[in-house]
């Protein structure tokens, strides 16, 4: 099995940790770090890595005066209950860039907003089953 651990780099680690914890419904694993936290799943798989910017001297992590945040980013999350999400996304704080719509290329129901730290998030449904 291949899956991805995308990691962003963030302002404030705890802000985006309560920001994406309360959008998707999930949990983490680093308590009291403000440098990386990962975002769980409730079956124990990484959805997304929190870090602090400039930490660790990682080069594409170093600042975002090195390019434009979110620049060329994208970060999509599949789930189970979309109107919970969307319930729950209107809580935030955050530019909705999108409100919830039916795409029909990717065949699901998405809307998209801004996390704290600039980066476009889009929540989408499962897959509607085709019907040939």
């Amino acid at each position: 099995m291949t899956h991805t651990e995308p990691i962003i780099a963030v302002e404030n680690v705890k802000t985006s940790l309560k920001w994406y914890t309360t959008l998707l419904d999930c949990k983490h694993t680093h308590t009291q770090n403000d440098v990386f936290d990962q975002l769980m799943d409730t079956d124990g798989r990484i959805l997304l890595c929190l870090h602090r910017w400039g930490d660790h001297e990682h080069p594409s992590l170093l600042s975002p005066l090195e390019g434009q945040v979110g620049n060329g980013l994208l970060l999509y999350f599949r789930i189970d209950q979309f109107q919970k999400a969307w319930d729950r996304a209107q809580t935030l704080d955050s530019v909705i860039a999108a409100p919830p719509h039916y795409n029909p290329y990717a065949q699901h129901h998405e809307f998209t907003l801004r996390d704290p730290d600039g980066y476009y998030i889009t929540v989408c449904s499962q897959r509607d089953k085709k019907t040939d």
